[in-house]
């Protein structure tokens, strides 16, 4: 038997049990080696499938090792030159992508600009800022004292120091000849004290609005709807201070200082009397579920705390209303604060 007979039927075997690549690499020899010999002569010498004969077809045409012409014979390319080719092809792409991101960049830039500036929603400013120096808290005081235009709402949980009862006073002065609105809430306690009991006589002399409150949640103040202090830590009067700019923010210290303001007493009026009046009915469950939502808790809170349910917090609540002749809520914590039902132990029952 011929020899190369032999190593032929040896190589036609072996390239029939490859697969994939090394099968098309099988064909692209065989042409390469046999000039003028097809695609299908080829295939048909390595007894591949049909299905075998596309893939081999398919992956030398994508790596650009053959070509076909108008006739559909294929042609061999050399490995160089189809390897040029697809670099060249390549690069092409490449140059298109960056072209194409290039375009996009342009258009980022375009909507990053005054696009996005003429379609962004106004909002109102705010600023908050941390301030540890009291001596940068007074400056700001007098210089809302100057800048303030229709109103100043003040309060004070404890009595104001000897040596700043002047300065109050003249910042006082310096409003009600600009007409400004001032008004002041201090803690109720105040009143037992000599030195404020004449300071908060000076104050209302000057046409300042007082009022006298049994639990007084925090210092602040505030101004024209756009001006807040008022401190980081409400329990700790020397923690830093928050200032705060902006409606937005200052809305809401606003309508908490008007919830405090309704439910204190005018200076010179009398809390309540003592004997034989509201809330003199009251339980002691009644009357701490009444301090718990005075004190802002949650109905789901207030039946933890007494161990009960809902529904009874929520009947005891209407009790509460009924007893104090309340319409709402609110309406029943402004009245129990009136009525000096919020003084005592009952504020710390419902902490």
């Amino acid at each position: 038997m011929d020899p190369r007979g032999v190593r032929c039927a040896v190589s036609r075997n072996a390239a029939v049990s490859r697969a994939g690549s090394e099968q098309a690499l099988a064909v692209y020899q065989q042409l390469r080696t046999r000039p003028g010999t097809g695609f299908d002569q080829v295939a048909d010498g390595l007894q591949l499938s049909a299905e075998e004969r596309e893939r081999c077809r398919e992956e030398l045409a994508s790596l650009g090792l053959t070509t076909s012409d108008r006739s559909g014979d294929r042609t061999v390319v050399d490995p160089d030159v189809a390897l040029l080719r697809l670099l060249r092809r390549e690069r092409d792409r490449l140059q298109e992508r960056l072209a194409a991101t290039s375009r996009a960049h342009t258009a980022l830039e375009a909507l990053a600009g005054p696009f996005l500036r003429a379609g962004a929603t106004p909002r109102s400013e705010v600023e908050v800022e941390i301030v540890t120096d009291p001596q940068r808290v007074l400056r700001e005081l007098t210089e809302l004292t100057e800048s303030v235009r229709t109103a100043v709402h003040v309060m004070h949980t404890g009595s104001v120091r000897r040596e700043d009862m002047a300065a109050e006073l003249d910042r006082d002065r310096c409003r009600a000849a600009r007409g400004v609105r001032v008004r002041a809430m201090y803690s109720r306690r105040v009143g037992t004290v000599p030195e404020m009991t004449q300071h908060l006589a000076d104050r209302a002399a000057l046409g300042v609005e007082l009022r006298l409150s049994p639990v007084v949640p925090m210092n602040m103040v505030l101004a024209d709807e756009n001006f807040a202090l008022l401190p980081t830590d409400p329990h700790d009067p020397d923690s830093p201070t928050i200032l705060a700019r902006g409606p937005g923010l200052v809305r809401s210290y606003l309508a908490l200082y008007e919830y405090c303001w309704q439910a204190a007493s005018r200076y010179g009026e009398e809390p309540g009397g003592s004997g034989g009046g509201a809330g003199d009915g009251l339980s002691d469950q009644q009357r701490a579920a009444l301090h718990m939502l005075a004190s802002g808790i949650k109905d789901e809170q207030i039946a933890r705390s007494l161990g009960v349910s809902l529904r009874t917090v929520s009947r005891l609540l209407s009790e509460v209303m009924q007893e104090l002749g309340a319409a709402s809520r609110f309406e029943a914590g402004v009245k129990a604060a009136r009525l000096g039902l919020l003084d005592g132990e009952g504020s710390e029952q419902g902490a």
